[in-house]
């Protein structure tokens, strides 16, 4: 204890416990994989890394090639608009019209977001109250749930794929929560279990949620990114969607711009306006030069949104190939970027969940995977692989896998 003469005055100990709403989170489930995989590379070894959705692919060349002429521009380097300038929603709103055949007014029904994860979160934020219900699929992309879990609601899971028992779980979800709850989370093509919906499912969804008066939350983030002859619907092309529906979409994946953080809301004049108040309070919206960019990938040449569909289901074809001749049998996706593995039955027996198999892939394969687990409970029986390495890196990867699946008999 410091004397009075000092000159140091005793305090009180600093409180040690956790910040509330940290303590609502769950320890990352990826860190343990994360941290294997950084110690392998600091030992010199070769890590075919499959685990993140982190796009390879260069740009558009002419999206990259307007940001470096817009950034010359000394009057582009000042503050945004945190709603995104009026050209970028204007473009986001014929994208609508010309993919979905859905009209929307870009003043009130369109807003640009730092990324879709962002839109969600802070949507989360504006919406939410404390005790509030909100039914994510489950496994889904961690966002759906813990945007909301931070914003203090409850989540009630119920089934991923989208079906009848999906309805069913929907249906008696709503009919035994108290309080009923206020929003439903969709994500088709899904991350990570890349499943897709007909326009037939949504119609169901959206009959039923306007019946009960719940918000529909949409992230349609890989609505390009498909394998089959139809591509991905809208849930805002069912008439009355746009009553209760909000959808984000994203730059990151149909142009391989992650990083540039460009996405969108779209929908309910509500909903958008809660998130663009939000908004207003946070951030500046994106670097000016970048929306501009956005504006010519969204309204310039297509052609290299169909080369980067091709390009990830050649990658899909090849591994699936691979894995299936080592003798891991993976359902093919129907879209996004990710394959949804389920670990083969001879771990699985073994009683080896989603993340010690990932971890014995890493350090027997050089393989890094995602575990299932890190998405939801549900999905602690499977591996999310990534089609993010060229096919050669792809065929390395299956040699490596093979030959550990041959030691391991």
């Amino acid at each position: 204890m410091p004397s009075p003469e000092s000159g140091l005055a005793s305090t009180p100990p600093l409180p040690q416990e956790e910040f509330h709403r940290i303590r609502r989170l769950p320890p990352y489930v990826f860190a343990e994989v994360n941290k294997a995989k950084a110690a392998a590379r600091r030992r010199g070894e070769d890590i075919i890394d499959l685990g993140m959705g982190n796009p390879d692919s260069p740009p558009p060349a002419h999206v990259v090639q307007k940001l470096a002429e817009t950034i010359q521009n000394p009057r582009a380097h000042g503050y945004s608009v945190s709603r995104g300038i009026p050209g970028l929603r204007r473009a986001l709103a014929a994208y609508y019209q010309k993919r979905f055949g859905v009209d929307l007014d870009p003043e009130t029904e369109v807003i640009a977001t730092l990324g879709s994860k962002e839109g969600l979160a802070n949507l989360a934020q504006a919406i939410t109250s404390p005790g509030d219900t909100i039914l994510v699929p489950n496994p889904s992309y961690p966002i759906h749930q813990f945007g909301f879990i931070i914003a203090g609601a409850s989540v009630r899971s119920i089934p991923a794929r989208p079906d009848e028992t999906m309805l069913r779980a929907l249906y008696r979800a709503v009919k035994h929560s108290v309080p009923k709850p206020t929003a439903l989370i969709l994500n088709f093509p899904s991350n990570p279990t890349a499943y897709c919906a007909t326009l037939d499912f949504y119609r169901e969804i959206v009959d039923f949620c306007r019946r009960e008066g719940i918000w529909i939350l949409s992230d349609l983030a890989y609505a390009e990114i498909y394998f089959g002859d139809t591509p991905p619907p809208s849930v805002l092309a069912v008439p009355g969607a746009r009553d209760i529906t909000v959808e984000f979409t994203s730059l990151s994946k149909t142009y391989s711009m992650a990083g540039w953080r460009v996405g969108f809301a779209a929908g309910n004049p509500r909903l958008i306006a809660a998130l663009g108040r939000i908004k207003s309070y946070l951030d500046y919206g994106a670097f000016t030069p970048i929306q501009v960019a956005a504006v010519a990938a969204l309204t310039g040449p297509q052609d290299y949104v169909a080369d980067i569909r091709a390009l990830y289901r050649e990658r899909r074809d090849v591994l699936l190939r691979g894995l299936g001749q080592a003798g891991w049998e993976v359902p093919a996706p129907e879209g996004s970027m990710f394959a949804w593995a389920p670990i083969p039955p001879r771990y699985r027996e073994q009683g080896m969940g989603s993340v010690d198999f990932a971890k014995l892939l890493l350090q027997e394969a050089g393989v890094a995977v995602a575990p299932g687990l890190g998405f939801g409970e549900y999905g602690d029986g499977f591996v999310r692989i990534g089609l993010v390495e060229n096919t050669q890196r792809l065929r390395q990867a299956i040699r490596a896998i093979k030959g550990f699946f041959a030691k391991s008999l």
